[in-house]
């Protein structure tokens, strides 16, 4: 038996725990006609960026696979915590992205149960591999707190079993092409392998258009998936098995199941109690977090969720916290004035960077390769540039990501009290009704009909585009229930399969009636669908790949599976009061830091997209939506996106965000053909 391992080092004294693993992982089953080393060789310089410190590479000529691994070392660590790691009884072989917190406590629990095996080191891949060694897959995954994706060799049963965490907070990719497994960190590393077949799933289109992102477990190419958060997938490979339909990932942790125990049953204290535990569990999670050997910092846009982590932070450092904002000099597009207000009341060694537009556009060329699948939150250019800032100082940043999902922050769940409230009292016929009845005049008529009345109208009666404000009503009056109110809240394109050629928009978690929880009231089924998918597969596929593009390690406090719990046993008043949202979130952070300080209206991490698509952008987006352009490439029809241009060029309307999904595709497209 042949085995063949490569690593390239910068290594030194572990003597923090072992916690070092932020990078990504590769692995493909091998043919005997493809050359495995220079394949995983190639697989893992795609994404050199994740792990630049170190490469390593596991192959063995009897087995049929290959698994492949690089660093960014953030804690000092001896040879013994080189990757891919074999396990000491050497049944196991494991490729592991993420940071496990509780290992150390892990190593405690099998000493307890005398299963320890003589360790070599102090990492927690090895504490990993003696936990699988000890108690299998499952009970291991359950008993791990921390982030991760992981791909585990089982020599002795011939079973690949690929593993992501409870939220999805790192990233992992699976499938089949050209008979050929594969599975890797990001896309980009997966198109790296010989056999790799890149073709465009047009039913995933569709999910962009719609969402602004592909959740999973679908992605940009046939036969490729997302794994799912929360979930492992075994495949047998003994044999030359190759049956890619009996592998079915399998659930070891559930939103829906979180939420549904904690609703049952609820936190049994008072209000100030419960203000309390917040502060006491969010506070251990950042303390695990905080741990590294290299300069650590967070993220700071002087909103609730940063502020609350960096206020927490500070509180339990015995120096000031290095704290990062970028700014904009337009108007309604810059928090950094409320950030260093912050940071000054806390004390913090803060940065910022005012962004000139044209360092801001400097980023667009590079989304293709940053994302390396279409990816339209246009929030992604300021999430690159502060990443890139806080890199030229720490290699770790703790970020607030998390709190809207978990503690109601997002203007839509005040809208579903607000809004679909009162419209799902009315009797459906009369809903009906009163959506035709919007719909039988045109916007353009409703808009001339309120500029004619708009002198004897009430002030609250003076709106802004009335005409597109009557047919988002009429649309409203329209729907059937709350699952599809929210479906509309969480959409662009309402019906981008009539928009993608010879597509068919697949099912989601959103559109499945089996994937929703029991919950109590609308507000809670949309936070867990938007914890399940806008936070898994927008905000931290956003983050990861902005961060790790500038090799730089981010941890999301608020997403540890303990706070997690424990927001989901706190009643819905807990979380929105009068209109507001995040409400105990608030109380923890005002322990800390005054009100006045925080108190304003919510404001996304965002850029002035529609100006500069009217502006400096233009010439780049006409090349890209160009009608005998899209004719040619043969994935859209290219009528309703040439009127959408033109409307919005014109000032008539702002289709800002249903515009970038078109044009994200486009410069990928570009890109790929590059």
């Amino acid at each position: 038996m042949i085995y063949y391992f490569e690593f390239f080092l910068f290594s030194g004294i572990d003597r923090s725990g072992g916690l070092s693993n932020m990078c990504g992982l590769i692995g493909f089953t091998l043919q005997s006609s493809l050359d495995g080393i220079q394949t995983a060789k190639a697989m893992s310089a795609a994404i050199t960026h994740r792990g630049p410190d170190n490469e390593g590479i596991w192959w063995d000529e009897s087995e049929p696979v290959a698994l492949g691994h690089r660093r960014l070392s953030i804690l000092d660590l001896s040879p013994a915590g080189d990757q891919p790691m074999v396990s000491r009884c050497e049944r196991y072989v494991v490729a592991f992205n993420g940071e496990i917190y509780n290992h150390l406590t892990l190593r405690s629990r099998l000493k307890a149960e005398q299963k320890v095996p003589s360790w070599r080191g102090h990492s927690d891949t090895e504490t990993l591999l003696a936990c699988f060694s000890a108690w299998g897959v499952e009970a291991t995954l359950k008993a791990s707190v921390g982030m991760f994706a992981i791909a585990l060799w089982d020599k002795q049963e011939q079973v690949l079993t690929l593993a992501r965490d409870r939220m999805g907070e790192k990233p992992l990719y699976w499938g089949w092409s050209n008979d050929v497994l594969m599975f890797g960190s990001e896309l980009k590393a997966l198109k790296a392998h010989p056999a790799f077949e890149a073709e465009v799933d047009r039913d995933a289109l569709t999910l962009l258009l719609r969402h602004c992102y592909i959740p999973a477990p679908y992605s940009i190419y046939k036969g490729i998936q997302k794994l799912m958060p929360g979930h492992y997938v075994q495949i047998a490979l003994g044999n030359g098995a190759r049956n890619v339909e009996a592998a079915e990932p399998i659930a070891f942790w559930r939103v829906n199941d979180i939420v549904e125990q904690g609703l049952a049953g609820p936190f049994n204290g008072t209000p100030e109690d419960a203000i309390n535990a917040l502060e006491h569990q969010l506070s251990a999670s950042i303390s695990e977090q905080m741990l590294a050997d290299v300069p650590l910092g967070a993220f700071l846009s002087g909103g609730i969720d940063s502020s609350s982590i960096v206020a927490l932070m500070q509180a339990q450092s015995a120096r000031p916290v290095r704290t990062f904002t970028i700014g904009f000099d337009q108007v309604g597009y810059n928090e950094a004035t409320h950030a260093k207000a912050v940071a000054g009341h806390l004390g913090t060694e803060h940065t910022e960077l005012y962004v000139r537009p044209h360092e801001a556009q400097a980023v667009i060329p590079k989304l293709p390769n940053i994302y390396c699948e279409p990816f339209s939150d246009s929030s992604q250019i300021p999430t690159f540039l502060v990443s890139q800032m806080a890199r030229q100082q720490v290699a770790v940043a703790l970020s607030g990501d998390g709190g809207d999902e978990l503690f109601g922050g997002y203007n839509r769940y005040m809208a579903a009290g607000k809004v679909w409230g009162p419209v799902q009292r009315l009797p459906r016929f009369t809903r009906l009704a009163g959506a035709r009845l919007l719909r039988s005049l045109s916007p353009a008529t409703w808009d001339r009909l309120f500029d004619w009345a708009r002198p004897v109208l009430p002030q609250r009666l003076r709106l802004s585009i009335p005409g597109e404000k009557a047919r988002k009503l009429a649309d409203v009056l329209a729907l059937s229930d709350g699952h599809a109110f929210y479906r509309q809240l969480t959409s662009h394109w309402t019906d981008p399969a009539s928009l993608v050629i010879g597509a068919t928009e697949p099912q989601t978690l959103i559109t499945s009636p089996t994937a929703w929880p029991d919950t109590d009231c609308l507000e809670h089924a949309m936070m867990a669908m938007d914890a399940q998918t806008y936070m898994a597969d927008d905000i931290l596929t956003k983050v990861d790949r902005a961060a790790m593009a500038n090799s730089l390690e981010t941890r999301v406090p608020m997403l540890d599976h303990r706070v997690v719990e424990l927001a989901w046993r706190m009643p819905l008043n807990l979380k929105i009061r009068e209109g507001q949202g995040k409400w105990l979130l608030r109380q923890v952070l005002y322990k800390h830091v005054p009100r006045e300080l925080i108190e304003r209206p919510k404001m996304g991490f965002g850029i002035p997209l529609d100006t500069w698509l009217r502006g400096p952008l233009r010439e780049w987006a006409e090349a890209l939506l160009d009608e005998s352009r899209l004719r040619s490439e043969g994935y859209f029809h290219p009528a309703p996106i040439r009127t959408m241009w033109a409307e919005h060029l014109s000032g008539k309307k702002n289709w800002q965000y249903h515009l970038w999904s078109v044009l994200m595709f486009q410069a990928w497209l570009e890109a790929q053909d590059g």
